[in-house]
C-alpha cells in the first residue's frame, strides 16, 4: 500500500510528478509551435491562391478552389466572418451538409489587406488541399504525424524512466536516515560513525548525539541526587526509629504521650516508605520485580493510616471489593499512588462518604467532596498545583471565597496527583479523573 507518509514514496511522487509537468510543458510546446507552423502554412498557401486566382479570373468577388479553399471579397464575405475575422488565422467548428449527411469539420479563416481592398480567405480542414503546388504543406502534415507518435513515445518512456530512477535514486538518499533509525534504536551504538558524515544527516546525527549526552548527564545527576538524599536521610530517619522505640518503651501504657509518640513512629516508618518507593522511581521499570500485591490489603492499610484526616469531619470511608484482587507491582509503589488519592479524597471532603472500588481491572476513589474545578481541568497533574480560592467553585461557577479557602486549607505541596501520575507512567498502568454528578471527584486507576 502507497504511504504518502514515507519520505521515499514522497520523494518518488514528487519526481514523478516534476517528470509529468516537464512532459506537460513539452508537449504544450509542441502542439503551440505546430498550430503556428499549420497557421503560417495555410496562411501562404490561401495567399498564394488568392495570386492565382487573380490572375486567371481577374477581379471577383468570390474565389473558390477545389478543395476546401474559398475567398471572399469582404463586402461579398457572409456577415459572422467579416465581424469576426482579424489578420490572424483563426478556427472555429462548423457543421458541413455532404452527400454521407452532416458532418462536422475546422473552418480557418483571416483577413487580409491588399492595397484598398480586403479579402476573408477561409480553408475547410477535413478536406485535403492541393499539395502539387504547395509541397512544404504535404512534407509538414507528414512530419507533424511523425512528430505527434514521436511525442507520445518520448512521455511514456520518460514518465517510465522518471518512475525507475526515482525509486532507485530515493533508496540512495533515505539509507542515511535508515542507518540513523538503526543507530538510534539500538541503543545509539553505531551513531558514532554518522556523527562524521557532512551531510544534513551527520548534522541530525550530531545533534541527537549531543542531546543524548544531555539527557544521560541529566539522568545520572537525577539518580545520584536520589541516591545521595535517601542516604543522607535514612541515617536521621534510623535515629529518630531509634528514639522513638526508647522513648515508647519508657512510657506508661495509659500515659497521654504515647499518641505523640506512636505518631513520630509511624511518621518515621512512612518517609522510609517513601523515600524507597522514590528510588523505585528511579529505576527503569524492567529492571524491578514485581511480586504479587494484594490491593485489597493496601487499601486497607492506607485508610486506617489516613483515618486521622477524618477526626472532626463527618465523612465517612468505605472500601467496596467481592473478592481479594492482586497485581504485579511493588507495594511501595502501590502504597504511595492509592495513598495519595485517598489523602486527597480525605482532606477535600467536609460531609459525606468516600469510597474505595476494587475489581478485576481498576481502582476508583470516589468521594463527595469539593471536586475539581474546570478551570484546573489541564493543570490536573502539574507539579504544584493546588485548589485555593482562585478557582472557581465547580458547583456555582463562582470563585471559593477566603473564608472557604481558610475552611478547606489543607496541607500539601501539589506534588501529589504529579506522583501518582509518573508512578502510573512507570508502571504501565492508567489513571483517569471523572466529575460526580452529584458533586466530589471519582479517580479510577487501571491496573494490569
Amino acid at each position: 500500500m502507497f504511504n504518502i507518509d514515507s519520505i521515499a514514496n514522497k520523494f518518488r511522487l514528487s519526481y514523478f510528478i516534476f517528470a509529468l509537468l516537464l512532459c506537460g510543458a513539452f508537449v504544450s510546446i509542441f502542439l503551440y509551435a505546430e498550430s503556428r507552423i499549420e497557421q503560417e502554412l495555410v496562411k501562404g498557401r490561401l495567399l498564394q491562391q488568392l495570386d492565382i486566382s487573380q490572375e486567371k479570373y481577374g477581379d471577383r468577388s468570390i474565389y473558390t478552389a477545389d478543395p476546401g479553399i474559398k475567398i471572399y471579397r469582404y463586402d461579398s464575405a457572409p456577415t459572422n466572418l467579416q465581424i469576426t475575422a482579424t489578420a490572424t488565422v483563426q478556427e472555429k467548428s462548423v457543421t458541413i451538409d455532404g452527400e454521407s449527411g452532416k458532418t462536422h469539420g475546422n473552418l480557418h479563416f483571416f483577413a487580409y489587406q491588399q492595397g484598398n481592398q480586403t479579402y476573408i480567405l477561409t480553408y475547410l480542414e477535413g478536406v485535403e488541399m492541393v499539395m502539387s503546388h504547395y509541397p512544404v504543406l504535404e512534407i509538414f502534415e507528414n512530419l507533424e504525424d511523425i512528430f505527434a507518435d514521436t511525442l507520445r513515445v518520448a512521455v511514456i518512456l520518460s514518465l517510465l524512466i522518471a518512475a525507475i530512477f526515482s525509486h532507485l535514486s530515493s533508496k540512495q538518499i533515505i539509507k542515511p536516515l535508515l542507518d540513523l533509525k538503526k543507530a538510534v534504536e539500538t541503543d545509539h551504538s553505531n551513531l558514532t560513525e554518522l556523527t562524521h558524515l557532512p551531510s544534513e544527516v551527520g548534522v541530525l546525527a550530531r545533534a541527537i548525539d549531543e542531546k543524548n549526552h544531555k539527557l544521560e548527564q541529566y539522568l545520572k545527576r537525577e539518580q545520584l541526587f536520589t541516591g545521595d538524599v535517601s542516604h543522607e536521610l535514612r541515617t536521621p530517619l534510623t535515629i529518630i526509629m531509634g528514639a522513638f522505640e526508647v522513648l515508647a518503651s519508657q512510657l506508661p501504657a495509659d500515659s497521654h504521650l504515647n499518641e505523640f509518640t506512636n505518631r513520630i513512629g509511624t511518621t518515621a516508618r512512612e518517609t522510609s516508605e517513601i523515600i524507597t518507593a522514590l528510588l523505585l522511581l528511579s529505576r527503569a521499570p524492567e529492571k524491578l520485580d514485581a511480586p504479587q500485591t494484594s490491593i485489597n490489603s493496601i487499601a486497607l492499610a492506607e485508610v486506617q493510616r489516613l483515618t486521622y484526616l477524618l477526626r472532626y469531619k463527618t465523612v465517612t470511608c468505605q472500601i467496596v471489593a467481592e473478592q481479594e484482587y492482586s497485581a504485579y507491582v511493588r507495594p511501595e509503589l502501590l502504597k504511595m499512588a492509592l495513598g495519595n488519592l485517598i489523602k486527597n479524597a480525605f482532606q477535600y471532603t467536609d460531609d459525606g462518604e468516600v469510597t474505595i472500588t476494587i475489581d478485576d481491572e481498576k481502582i476508583m476513589v470516589t468521594d463527595t467532596g469539593l471536586g475539581i474545578p474546570e478551570a484546573m481541568m489541564p493543570l490536573l497533574y502539574e507539579r504544584f498545583e493546588r485548589l485555593t480560592h482562585d478557582y472557581q467553585d465547580e458547583g456555582t461557577g463562582t470563585a471559593l471565597s477566603p473564608e472557604n479557602d481558610i475552611n478547606h486549607k489543607v496541607e500539601g505541596s501539589g506534588l501529589g496527583l504529579s506522583i501518582v501520575q509518573r508512578i502510573m507512567s512507570h508502571m504501565g498502568w492508567q489513571l483517569t479523573h471523572q466529575a460526580n454528578p452529584s458533586g466530589g471527584s471519582t479517580f479510577i486507576i487501571y491496573y494490569k
